[in-house]
């Protein structure tokens, strides 16, 4: 019996290799977010190009328009900037993004106009339908 015993692990029991195996797998998985972001900025470093995922937008709920206004303010040109600026929400093809962007910078005032656009995942089949009868062919 004491053979079988030393020839077959006990239930529960994970041999050091299986272990191993485990421990590197975990912290593949924990730090695939870190080593993806660290490949997307050296690819954009590299290429000189905009990798999708690279940036977020990040919303911020805040009780008041002066939480709003002190979270808002940030360095530009070596100083503090405060601007009061509209968000306009343009409801568009995909296939129509970049003649829309060439657009803008035609007419908008900033040097850099901070313009984006993000898919949509899904929607209401109804709004998307009316979408796609207002904004015509490609």
């Amino acid at each position: 019996m004491d053979r079988l015993g030393s020839r077959c692990p006990l239930p529960g029991y994970l041999r050091p290799s299986v272990l191993i195996c485990l421990l590197i797998l975990a912290a593949s998985f924990l730090s695939y977010p870190v080593l993806r972001t660290l490949s997307l900025q050296l690819h954009s470093a590299i290429t000189g190009s905009y990798v999708s995922g690279t940036y977020s937008i990040v919303f911020v709920n805040c009780p008041n328009e002066q939480i709003a206004r002190d979270i808002a303010r940030y360095f530009w040109n070596g100083e503090i900037e405060e601007a009061t600026e509209i968000l306009l929400l343009i409801k568009t093809k995909t296939s129509k993004v970049r003649m829309l962007f060439s657009y803008i910078r035609l007419v908008h005032p900033f040097e850099i106009p901070e313009v984006f656009s993000l898919p949509m995942d899904q929607g209401d089949a109804r709004y998307l339908k009316w979408l796609e009868e207002g904004t015509g062919e490609d």
